[in-house]
């Protein structure tokens, strides 16, 4: 066991477990709980606090994925690993979870955990884990029995392939098969750990699509070894079987489907992927969603305060609860984006598909954050909570999905790499100023989705207890605070298709929220919107004319002003001020020298 002294940050949801754990740990003193979290983003804030203050104040993290039972609470799990793994290479992770599905296990291990204890280890095996995991050792207490499995089957290609040379007295057919089948068997072990991973539920797309192509291309492998080391027979009852499924992947790309044959299936990929040719950038797509997305994760740690003078619908949230509602809208994304890949959309697809896949995106996040299954009584009534306000999806889309702006320009930089127009600017992909400005554009995104996600809430179950108390700010958690703040967000509705989108369109500019250090905040950019000028039409068009005629008359009637105000001041100052310096001179020497000749009088 080592003697560097643990300093432990750890992450369970069970805060009785936290506790129980805390104390038992207590007896050894080299071993000190500097803190504690409940979920993953106040996990994430506590280590940027801890990292400001002192980067050694943690050296190792013990963590559970999510409640250890919910799908997407593990899965919520696994992206914190990541995430922490990207931001904070090298602190260590180790699992101590009720988790025992192999499949999660693997993937908590791919996403970069150092070790696994089971809930219900003795303490002092899972302090010597701990110990061995901060040494920079690994700690996998069943994880290990199948990469002995996979090392035992390398072990057999590599002495097979060694004994080749010596084998000569053997038949060739008889070594030829033996090792096909060594290498089939060593294909064979890998291939299942990455089936396992795949067969993970709720596994997010990036993380499948990865898996997938690693599938593909065991796949490929074993087909290719099968076919050096097959006989001619085995060759003859191989070939109808790749004849049909080639009829199959011609079937599929007709329907345009992917395809199933793995070399096929990266033909198509790289011959249809759009703009790769014309593409500077070294960077690929997923690449570059990664860093934007990493860097989205990191400024969803600042505060959430809404500091701007426009009333939104999440701030009626807690500010953990707004959150996880933006941190939940952006893996939405990240998953939308991954199925547009898998199903090589197009690029002049993007605007037909815009609205359908921000709709999605919506009906998911709604229906994870509040409960699948969640239900609240209302009066008599005990309602489904995500069926009632997935009812009217039409309002949410007019209102807000459909008014958020250059979302197709958003999805086409991500998906392939074009350059990104905006602001009077032309940014080619990977550059740091395309990247600045496609954070902007993402995280207004997912400002806008969480505004569609609350609004049907705070359309049809404002005031019910069960939903204040378990989402609501504790400052807006009265009647009357509610109905004053869904008046405000009324008014802002008006005043917005009335008078400020019109005058945005006639500005040619869109405004932003975005997410600054002390809170989010508003930026505004600028963008050609002729098209919607051209069909303004009612009260929308009136403040357009009203701007123009005030921009036309507003320096003349200035010029008018100032002339008049100019002559008015001559007049004053010119001509009656000095008539009336005059008068009162006068006066003022008139009564000097009466008060003269009185003196001299006074003498006589």
């Amino acid at each position: 066991m080592s003697d560097r002294p643990l300093k432990l940050l750890l992450i369970d949801q069970d805060s009785i477990f936290r506790l129980g754990l805390r104390v038992a740990l207590e007896e050894f003193s080299n071993l000190q709980v500097v803190s504690e979290a409940q979920t993953d983003t106040a996990a994430l804030q506590i280590l940027a606090e801890l990292a400001q203050e002192d980067p050694n104040r943690v050296n190792l993290v013990v963590l559970e994925l999510g409640n250890g039972r919910s799908l997407s609470s593990q899965q919520l799990g696994l992206q914190l690993c990541r995430h922490l793994k990207t931001q904070y290479p090298n602190l260590p992770l180790l699992l101590l979870s009720s988790v025992q599905e192999q499949g999660l296990l693997l993937a908590a291990r791919a996403a970069g955990v150092n070790g696994y204890c089971p809930k219900g280890t003795p303490v002092s095996e899972l302090v010597t884990a701990m110990h061995l995991v901060v040494a920079g050792g690994s700690f996998w207490d069943r994880v290990g029995q199948d990469e002995m499995a996979t090392r035992r089957h390398e072990d057999e290609v590599v002495n097979a392939i060694e004994n080749f040379s010596v084998s000569s007295r053997l038949p060739f057919s008889k070594l030829r098969n033996h090792l096909r089948l060594s290498g089939i068997a060593y294909i064979d072990a890998t291939l299942s750990q990455v089936t396992a991973q795949l067969q993970v539920p709720g596994l997010p797309l990036l993380d499948r699509a990865v898996l997938a192509g690693q599938r593909r291309e065991l796949l490929a492998a074993r087909w290719l070894l099968s076919q050096l080391f097959a006989s001619s027979l085995e060759r003859r009852e191989v070939e109808p079987r790749l004849r049909s499924v080639a009829n199959a992947n011609h079937f599929a790309s007709v329907q345009g489907q992917p395809p199933t044959n793995p070399t096929l299936s990266r033909s198509i990929s790289k011959s249809d992927s759009p703009n790769k040719q014309n593409t500077p950038s070294l960077l690929s797509p997923r690449s570059l969603q990664a860093a934007l997305f990493a860097s989205c994760i990191s400024k969803l740690q600042f505060p959430l305060k809404n500091l701007t003078n426009i009333p939104l619908e999440i701030d009626i949230l807690r500010s953990d609860k707004k959150r996880d509602l933006l941190y939940l809208i952006l893996q939405k994304i990240a998953d939308a984006l991954d199925e547009m890949r898998a199903s090589l959309v197009k690029i002049n697809q993007l605007y037909e598909l815009k609205n359908t896949v921000l709709l999605d995106v919506w009906q998911a996040a709604t229906t994870d954050f509040f409960g699948k299954f969640s239900r609240v009584r209302v009066g008599t009534n005990n309602l489904e909570i995500v069926t009632l306000l997935l009812q009217n999806p039409i309002v949410v889309q007019t209102e807000i999905l459909q008014r958020i702006p250059l979302v197709e320009e958003l999805f086409s930089y991500l998906l392939f790499q074009t350059d990104l127009q905006i602001d009077n600017a032309s940014y080619p992909a990977g550059r740091s100023e395309a990247k600045e400005h496609a954070e902007m554009l993402l995280e207004n995104l997912l400002i806008q989705v969480a505004n569609a996600v609350v609004q049907p809430l705070l359309n049809s179950l404002a005031d019910v207890e069960e939903i204040k108390q378990s989402f609501y700010d504790r400052q807006l958690i009265s009647t009357r605070e509610i109905e004053r703040f869904r008046n405000n967000l009324s008014w802002r509705y008006r005043l917005r298709n009335y008078v400020n989108e019109p005058k945005e369109i006639f500005e040619s500019r869109y405004e932003l929220f975005v997410f600054a250090p002390r809170g989010l905040a508003t930026i505004s950019i600028y963008a050609p919107r002729g098209q919607e000028l051209a069909q303004l039409s009612g009260i929308g068009l009136v403040v357009t004319l009203t701007l123009e005629f005030r921009d036309a008359i507003a320096p003349r009637l200035q010029s008018l002003l100032s002339f008049l105000g100019s002559g008015v001041v001559f007049v004053l100052t010119q001509v009656i001020g000095r008539g009336l310096g005059l008068i009162g001179r006068g006066i003022l020497q008139g009564i000097g020298s009466v008060s003269l000749t009185e003196r001299k009088n006074r003498k006589l």
